[in-house]
């Protein structure tokens, strides 16, 4: 049988059901300020399901998401805001989302930029977590830019790359997720997520191939609409699918498993209580979860 690290569920998604605010362009962060300590319930709940691993709140916490808005100026307090929220949840891993908004490689800077805006927050984050994820990452030169960055650091490194819903072999850019591969080297861990669970699938049968821990993590949207895909998004613009109960995302992620995958979690739209029902269908087939084995 084989030690599987359990990811936590989705944030975002979370945080505005339980809120019941309607989103905004800030989605996260805002509910973050306007509900102190919601964030930590969420982490408690995922920690209660058996997630070994929380992930913070600051995915989209980033100068360019604020900029424009009455938090411009309020970077370095929101990451101290979601570290808070994120104390005692056992292993930390650090959210690095996307430069300009989730699924628009379109939307990166130029190297060097996106490689200090990265490190700018990623300096934030290190003294403070165990490792840093980087999110929905959506082309090659976004990989390169994030892992370069984050890699400086001195943290670990873990990678999650989004791909496409009818097509999990190519990124958000188009590019072959193979193509990510090569520069790879740095990160710790190599993921799939914020797509289609059968996306995932296709996309875990790539990751296989590198010489790293994989995994992957899928959200539960019916897919990823033009309206979201517009200038400053709001979440409210997807729908949520209504074939992926607790038991329907559990039967995905141990196919993955089944293919050699050791890290599992759940995206937008899984919650709690798919990550409880995930925890006892591992533990139920045998397998051990754990939390990660990190340098020290």
């Amino acid at each position: 049988m084989t030690d599987i690290v359990l990811l936590d569920g989705g944030m975002g998604q979370e945080l505005i059901h339980r809120a019941g605010d309607r989103p905004t362009p800030l989605w996260s962060t805002q509910v973050m300020i306007d509900h102190p300590g919601l964030v930590a319930a969420v982490h408690a709940d995922y920690r209660a399901a058996g997630a070994t691993v929380q992930t913070t709140n600051t995915y989209a916490i980033l100068r360019d998401r604020l900029e424009g808005t009455a938090m411009a100026d309020q970077l370095e307090a929101l990451y101290a805001a979601a570290l808070a929220e994120a104390k005692g949840s056992g292993t930390i891993a650090g959210a690095l989302g996307p430069l300009g908004a989730s699924y628009r490689p379109d939307l990166l800077p130029p190297h060097d930029v996106a490689v200090a805006t990265y490190h700018e927050v990623a300096a934030l984050l290190a003294p403070q977590v165990d490792l840093i994820l980087c999110e929905t990452v959506a082309s090659v030169a976004h990989a390169r830019a994030v892992l370069e960055a984050a890699h400086g650091t001195g943290k670990p490194v873990w990678v999650a790359l989004t791909v496409m819903d009818d097509d999990g072999t190519r990124l958000r850019s188009g590019e072959a997720l193979a193509d990510v591969l090569p520069h790879m080297d740095n990160a710790a861990a190599l993921l799939a997520n914020c797509s289609s669970p059968e996306a995932i699938s296709d996309a875990i049968a790539v990751l296989a191939t590198a010489d790293k821990p994989f995994g992957g993590y899928a959200n539960g949207f019916v897919k990823i609409t033009d309206g979201f895909l517009g200038d400053k998004p709001t979440v409210d613009a997807l729908t949520a699918r209504q074939d992926l109960d607790p038991d329907a995302y559990a039967a995905f992620a141990m196919d993955w498993i089944a293919t050699g995958a050791t890290i599992v979690g759940g995206c937008c739209e899984v919650g709690p209580a798919h990550i409880a029902r995930l925890a006892e269908t591992i533990t139920g087939a045998g397998h051990r979860i754990i939390a990660p084995r990190l340098p020290v």
